[in-house]
């Protein structure tokens, strides 16, 4: 699977996800900087903005955008979202819901040479699993 593929993949799971906790869910444009994914409050106009980060190595951490660091709103959310696999072949999925503060203070830079890598810890993403309630939305 190519890392876009991932990515995308990754979208539509969190999406569903949403979906099925009680969220109403809309997909961006493809290209749309900083959120993959609008998220509503049935019956009213409140709207939280969601970036997707999906993993599905195993690794302990998630790259972040150089724009992490600035894009910071109280409506603006990333979900973590990890694919891991299980002996008989099925796939457990785990989602960490993380205010764009807390990446933005949390995420760490490294600097090499010729590029540089910023990335969020999943030890700092795991006080938010499953925490879909920080979205502060009323669910239908």
């Amino acid at each position: 699977m190519t890392r876009h593929s991932n990515g995308l993949r990754g979208v539509f799971l969190v999406a569903a996800e949403l979906s099925r906790v009680g969220f109403s869910v809309a997909d961006t444009a493809q290209n749309a900087s900083g959120a993959d994914l609008l998220v509503f409050a049935t019956g009213s106009a409140q709207a939280r903005s969601i970036e997707v980060k999906t993993n599905s190595s195993g690794l302990s951490y998630w790259l972040v955008g150089k724009n992490a660091k600035r894009q910071v709103s109280r409506s603006h959310f990333y979900v973590f979202l990890n694919i891991g696999w299980i002996k008989d072949g099925g796939e457990v999925f785990e989602y960490f819901v993380v205010p764009s503060t807390v990446v933005s203070r949390k995420m760490v830079v490294e600097r090499g040479k010729r590029s540089t890598w910023r990335s969020f810890d999943r030890k700092s993403a795991e006080p938010y699993r499953d925490r879909w309630a920080l979205l502060g939305l009323t669910k239908r």
